[in-house]
């Protein structure tokens, strides 16, 4: 660290001069324009820069299948723009890899091919995106696919199911666009200033996000198993609807906690949520109990499902503890 005095230059204007080492280290000399972002007691500087595009390159020599689909989905997520994938020849089936990865992205095409690259492009403006939005859009999907789940099972519709199983793209195209928003606030100032959230609560939006994704992952954990079974007995029907209408409330209660604007409201509703988690694992041990009277590759089946919406209620506790932090007084 490296202290300055200020000085007072002309009668009011406040100078201050910076240090050398980061100015040559950041291509920062007379006449440089810097910009300047107030963040609360704190005032971050950084160079201007000619061009908000970034670009990356990637040698993807000997990446194949998934391995290849995630490279690209990490440069989406680091916050490329333009993303060159080079290796000595594209085969056949890494473009076909390459062009399925652009598919699981919002936004994303491909812009040039040639025999030994693949460039891709985010054609979204990085400041038009809202980490709120993405988030609030998850939330939607996620708590319609559980339901949707949970529907498929008990009146035994494959067709439900399927559309669960399919929707579960959607919730990750989002999960991915919310990472590569968070990731950019982590790396400039300008990011934050433009999104109009804070550092702080896109890490809590962040973080919700991701119990989401999981939450829409065991959506499609349950759709799964109910491709498989047949009609369930009227009993663990009825129980199973019970134990997801009571994760839907911790999933609801921990959702408008997140989003309430007064911190006594937020604190309040998550503090239903984390007491309703509780409720939840007494009614799971009633299942159990009475799963062991069905025949075993059922009850094991049935079982699986009650552990994940039983985990999915924890997921929303887990909102829940966020919110309460987000609501919490900060020093």
């Amino acid at each position: 660290m490296e202290t300055r005095k200020v000085q007072v230059t002309g009668g009011s204007t406040f100078t201050v001069s910076l240090p050398k080492t980061w100015a040559t280290d950041n291509d920062v000399s007379s006449g440089t324009t810097v910009e300047f972002y107030p963040d609360g007691d704190e005032l971050l500087l950084t160079p201007e820069r000619e061009s908000r595009r970034q670009e990356g390159a990637l040698d993807v020599s000997g990446l194949e299948g998934e391995e290849l689909m995630r490279a690209v989905m990490t440069m989406y997520v680091s916050g490329f723009d333009v993303i060159s994938l080079e290796a000595g020849r594209i085969t056949t089936e890494q473009r076909s890899a390459i062009r399925d990865a652009t598919q699981r992205l919002v936004g994303v095409e491909v812009l040039e091919e040639t025999g030994d690259s693949v460039v891709i492009q985010d054609l979204l403006d990085s400041s038009e995106l809202s980490i709120v939005n993405a988030v609030t859009r998850m939330r939607l999907i996620a708590q319609s696919m559980l339901e949707d789940a949970v529907t498929a099972l008990i009146e035994n519709d494959d067709a439900i199911a399927r559309d669960v199983v399919d929707r579960d793209d959607d919730v990750d195209r989002l999960w991915l666009v919310v990472s590569r928003i968070f990731r950019a606030t982590l790396r400039s100032p300008r990011a934050v200033e433009e999104l109009g959230v804070s550092r702080e609560d896109c890490f809590d939006y962040h973080s919700s996000a991701r119990q989401l994704e999981r939450i829409a992952d065991h959506a499609v954990k349950i759709s799964n198993i109910a491709l498989k079974l047949d009609e369930l007995p009227a009993d663990v029907a009825d129980a199973l609807h019970g134990l997801h209408g009571e994760a839907a409330t911790v999933f609801e209660g921990s959702m408008d906690a997140l989003f309430a604007e007064d911190p006594e409201e937020a604190t309040r509703l998550g503090h239903d949520a984390i007491a309703a988690v509780l409720e939840i694992d007494h009614h799971t041990r009633r299942i159990d109990d009475m799963l062991r009277d069905l025949e075993p590759a059922q009850a094991q089946s049935l079982g699986l499902i009650v552990d994940s919406l039983s985990r999915s209620a924890d997921y929303g506790g887990n909102i829940a503890e966020t919110a309460l932090q987000k609501a919490a007084p900060r020093p």
